[in-house]
């Protein structure tokens, strides 16, 4: 037996019917002027759910619009917040890069202060070689800043290296550690020649050679200076090389090699001093 359908009716019509039986209570109340407790009771029974769908219906929109402008405010601040946080990252970025500057200039200063017998010009350094160390590296100071192929170059507290080519504007510079570098150099303490040899593999270890010492047992100690020699070719005298490392006699029996720290940080040059004044005294 087949099921009978269920009489529904829409709920547009129905609101339709409630709004119309509500325009017509008032209506009727308008005209006659009748306001009595049957039309009171219907206006009631009509009104009072209507009335409650609407404040429902309006709380439910004002507080959406609420939360919604509180997400705004809130998303707007969060961006505000961001920006500033942006830039104090940058701001103090930059402070640091300008207090490395600082102390950077300041160290070339004490340099130029500690070797004021040479004339000097500063430069920075603006390319290098591939790989961690500054081995071979180009300066933005060349020929027209009197800078000429044979000059010194210094950096941090002692010797960085040697002019090898000049442009106008720009220069090659070849540094103690580089392979091919071979510089004449004495012990301070006790005035011994030796010869210190760059050696890019050993530098990993932060140490470079020293070579053909001829000295005493026990008369040079670990930490003494190595300073460049007043019989170089081409290197000013007493510049600092770096400090005696390690030492051990060759098969000679004659002669010490060993390993030396230099005295300048061939991982972080920046900036450095170029000795404008050229060695005149050959070996």
């Amino acid at each position: 037996m087949r099921r009978r359908k269920k009489f529904s009716v829409p709920g547009k019509y129905l609101f339709a019917c409630l709004a119309f039986g509500c325009i017509l209570l008032m209506g009727v109340s308008f005209i006659t002027g009748y306001s009595g407790e049957p039309v009171n009771t219907a206006a009631g029974y009509l009104f009072v759910p209507i009335q409650r769908g609407l404040n429902y219906a309006g709380g439910w929109l004002r507080e959406k619009t609420d939360n919604f402008a509180s997400l705004q405010e809130a998303q707007n601040l969060n961006e505000e917040l961001q920006a500033q946080v942006d830039q104090l990252i940058t701001e103090n970025s930059q402070l640091q890069q300008d207090r490395y500057e600082l102390s950077e200039l300041r160290a070339l200063y004490e340099l130029d202060e500690s070797y004021e017998e040479y004339e000097k010009v500063a430069a920075r350094i603006i390319g290098k070689d591939a790989g961690n160390w500054f081995s071979t590296f180009i300066i933005d100071k060349g020929a027209k800043d009197g800078i000429a192929v044979n000059m010194n170059v210094m950096a941090g507290s002692g010797l960085v290296g040697i002019v090898t080519k000049v442009g106008d504007n720009w220069a090659q510079v070849r540094s103690i550690i580089d392979d091919t570098s071979n510089v004449s150099a004495t012990v301070l303490s006790t005035s011994d020649y030796c010869f210190v040899q760059g050696d890019l593999k050993l530098m990993n270890e932060g140490v470079i050679h020293i070579t053909e010492l001829r000295t005493e047992e026990g008369a040079i100690s670990k930490g003494d200076k190595v300073l460049t020699s007043h019989i170089s070719e081409k290197y000013q005298e007493g510049i600092l090389i770096g400090y005696v490392d390690e030492l051990v006699l060759d098969s000679n029996n004659l002669t010490y090699s060993g390993t030396l720290t230099p005295a300048v940080d061939f991982e972080h040059l920046h900036t450095v001093l170029v000795i404008t004044d050229l060695k005149q005294t050959a070996d």
